[in-house]
């Protein structure tokens, strides 16, 4: 009977939040926020649909570990040497002033240093999953303020990993032998994590190989998901954290081939059960709380969204990243996360933290996850931290576009590039072939300094600002084109170049063609659309595969968009599409 009671309270949850769900994307909200409060309702603290909360919280242990597995799967060394900086320095800038400010704080406040560093590492966590979704939706993992926000998060989580061996040590109480036993538990993690990698390198690829060549989908997943629990189970049976073992089986698994065949059967996975993680995490909200202790609770709220937000900003203006991009990755990292949910409970466990304490982090945490993901939506068009910010900048900045050389200080007939990632370099390339001078606006500081090295007439400036625009010489250039990956930013681009030259000639490059209608009515001469263009790209190349000729490529193609609902060629593809199929086979 007690398994029957759970499936059906399973069911009761998966019928709510899915109504929950729908009925919140209706007013354009996501659906995490949806599970948050399908929790709330079912709770304990709601309607008590749902009596035995443990058998729940137990599911969501299982999405805590698949999440982590799937982290480990994703994290590799070729990526971090590309954000390495980012994740070091500025994810440590973020962490550890974060967790400063919550210790200053619960210190002068009276309380413990052990309990002030617990509770300061909670709060500086953010949610993995909630933020990396927005970015990935919207286009922005490559924006300047998503390529901050992706170091810092991977920080974070890597984080997690001695956070799970320092608690127990703080908990000890012993201030005196702390360095010696937090030194102790890093050493018997690190032998047990040498070991576990090397027996698993040598094993590991056998297996997979083993279970492969059975070309059996189930065994395949079942494989993977019993290497994520086991490795879980070791190191649980050591001493150490579940979320170890968990992060350590993705990691040994990225290093083989198997990794992305384990990647796409695990996903939809660690999706269900990170789905109930949040519906479990809902479940322990008590609004009470604002009515027991309302200034205490507001005041948690406030520190864990514009807290964070501006500690969060700051840390990214000294990663020397522009004010508009710091702003904007502040409010992505402004909230409660699902790995400061895991050290809480593993805090309380150890006796550091109460129940009631639990009760008011949790409750106060997904309510700054909900205004957190509101403010995501609206971070493009929220522009007041950048005046603040913007002093801060100047003093770190490097060399910028109000600083031009001599030759560029006098531009004339040129054309402005916002952005130098490889579209920027081979249009700087192809100007250049030709005889006509240029000039680029890039917000990677470290790009400009790269650039710069080679001659190329690079600055660091945002070109959403009129002060860059008209330091570019905007009323003289012949052209804008704009090549950034961040969506309202090109947004404001136009806007801005419009006020400053309304005849200029705009090219922008956006990635959906949904986008397209949008940026021409803002002010866009002429907008690329990858998906279309790789659309036609395809498409021309699959005809010429088939042996059809130029003149039938493009006609074919023509015909196809011109009967496709809602694509328009004007200002886009169709003086290109002449030239399409004129290519050597």
């Amino acid at each position: 009977m007690h398994e029957h009671a759970l499936v059906g309270e399973l069911a009761i949850i998966g019928v709510l939040a899915v109504a929950t769900a729908l009925g919140l994307h209706r007013l354009g909200l996501p659906a995490t926020i949806g599970f948050l409060i399908t929790g709330s309702i079912a709770g304990p603290h709601g309607l008590h649909l749902v009596s035995d909360t443990d058998r729940i919280m137990q599911i969501a242990e299982l999405g805590v570990i698949l999440l982590l597995f799937a982290i480990g799967l994703e994290f590799s060394l070729s990526r971090l040497r590309f954000i390495w900086r980012t994740v070091a320095i500025g994810g440590s800038l973020q962490v550890g002033a974060t967790a400063a400010a919550a210790l200053a704080i619960l210190v002068i406040a009276g309380d413990s240093v052990e309990r002030g560093l617990v509770f300061g590492f909670i709060v500086a966590l953010s949610s993995t999953v909630v933020v990396l979704r927005v970015l990935a939706v919207r286009g922005e993992l490559a924006a300047p303020h998503g390529r901050f926000t992706v170091g810092a998060l991977i920080f974070q989580d890597l984080l997690i990993i001695p956070l799970t061996l320092l608690v127990p040590v703080l908990a000890g109480g012993d201030g005196s032998r702390f360095l010696l036993d937090a030194g102790w538990a890093l050493l018997r993690a690190t032998l047990a994590m040498a070991i576990l990698l090397g027996v698993a390198r040598l094993l590991i690829p056998r297996l997979f190989a083993a279970v492969d060549a059975t070309r059996t989908r189930e065994v395949f997943l079942l494989t993977v998901i019993s290497v994520a629990l086991g490795s879980a189970w070791l190191m649980n049976q050591l001493g150490l954290s579940v979320a170890l073992g968990a992060f350590l089986a993705g990691l040994l698994l990225a290093d083989t081939d198997y990794r992305h065949r384990a990647t796409s059967d695990i996903i939809p996975l660690r999706d269900v059960f990170t789905s109930f993680f949040f519906i479990s995490l809902g479940m322990l909200v008590d609004w009470r709380v604002f009515v027991e202790q309302p200034l205490l609770a507001l005041l948690i709220v406030l520190g864990l969204v514009p807290g964070k937000a501006l500690i969060a900003s700051l840390a990214a203006v000294a990663m020397r990243y522009p004010a508009q991009a710091a702003w904007r990755a502040g409010f992505y990292l402004a909230q409660f996360g699902e790995f400061g949910y895991v050290v809480l409970i593993l805090g309380a466990n150890e006796g550091l933290i109460t129940s009631d304490e639990v009760r008011l982090i949790v409750t106060t945490g997904v309510l700054s996850i909900m205004l957190s993901r509101l403010l995501m939506r609206w971070t493009g068009e929220m522009h007041a931290g950048e005046v603040l910010l913007r002093p801060l900048e100047r003093l770190l900045r490097v060399r910028g576009i109000d600083e031009p050389t001599p030759d560029d200080a006098a531009l004339s007939g040129h054309v402005i590039i916002a952005g130098f990632g490889i579209a920027g370099q081979l249009l700087s390339r192809t100007l250049a072939q030709v005889g006509i001078p240029y000039l680029v606006l890039e917000l990677n500081a470290e790009t400009v300094r790269d650039a710069r090295l080679g001659h190329e007439h690079v600055y660091y400036g945002d070109v959403t600002s009129q002060e860059a625009l008209v330091h570019a010489r905007i009323t003289h250039a012949r052209a804008l084109v704009l090549l950034i990956n961040d969506p309202p930013a090109v947004r404001s681009a136009i806007i801005a170049a419009r006020e400053e030259s309304p005849v200029i000639p705009i090219l922008a490059r956006t990635r959906y063609v949904a986008e397209r209608g949008q940026l021409l009515a803002l002010g866009a001469n002429q907008v690329i659309c990858e998906e279309l263009e790789s659309g036609v790209e395809m498409s021309a190349n699959v005809l010429q595969v088939l042996g059809l000729d130029p003149p039938a490529i493009r006609h074919q193609i023509s015909d196809a968009l011109s009967a496709a609902d809602g694509v328009d060629l004007s200002g886009g593809s169709g003086d290109w599409i002449e030239a399409l199929g004129d290519r050597p086979r």
